[in-house]
């Protein structure tokens, strides 16, 4: 059984509650992602996606002083490392998520993106699972 710790990636670029928009914005430029974990005291409080920026943000004109706090999703479905990679591919379809953030002792140590499912080689079935799963009309679900 092949668990999230053998796949997640654990060099992920965070933000703070200090932070504002502007700079994530930028971390995602830089490091070409799509979500930014936002941290309290080394805890995970909330994460920062693009579309977050887009319909929280730009859709609302506000300026790229805002702080992030003001935009962040906080209702957060999280992972452990020892998760198996189908624990993660059921949760994440599921939940309707393609990010899951791994934590472990009340730490973030990784995210584990769709993208690593994929690339995994017992898991293409799975991805392509939840891919479905993400992307299946959700016309009765109202957000």
């Amino acid at each position: 059984m092949t668990t999230l710790r053998e796949i997640m990636t654990t060099d992920v670029d965070c933000c703070t509650v200090e932070d504002n928009i502007y700079e994530a914005a930028v971390k995602m430029r830089d490091d070409d992602v799509g979500v930014i974990p936002v941290l309290e005291n080394s805890h995970l409080i909330g994460v920062i996606t693009d579309r977050d920026i887009v319909i929280r943000c730009v859709a609302e004109k506000k300026p790229n002083s805002t702080r992030i706090t003001d935009v962040i999703s906080t209702d957060l479905v999280t992972g452990t490392p020892d998760m198996s990679v189908e624990e993660a591919e059921d949760l994440m379809g599921n939940e309707q998520i393609r990010r899951l953030p791994i934590i472990e002792n009340d730490k973030l140590v990784g995210v584990v993106a769709l993208g690593d499912l994929a690339v995994h080689h017992q898991t293409n079935s799975i991805a392509g699972n939840a891919l479905s799963s993400i992307s299946e009309d959700r016309d009765q679900i109202q957000h």
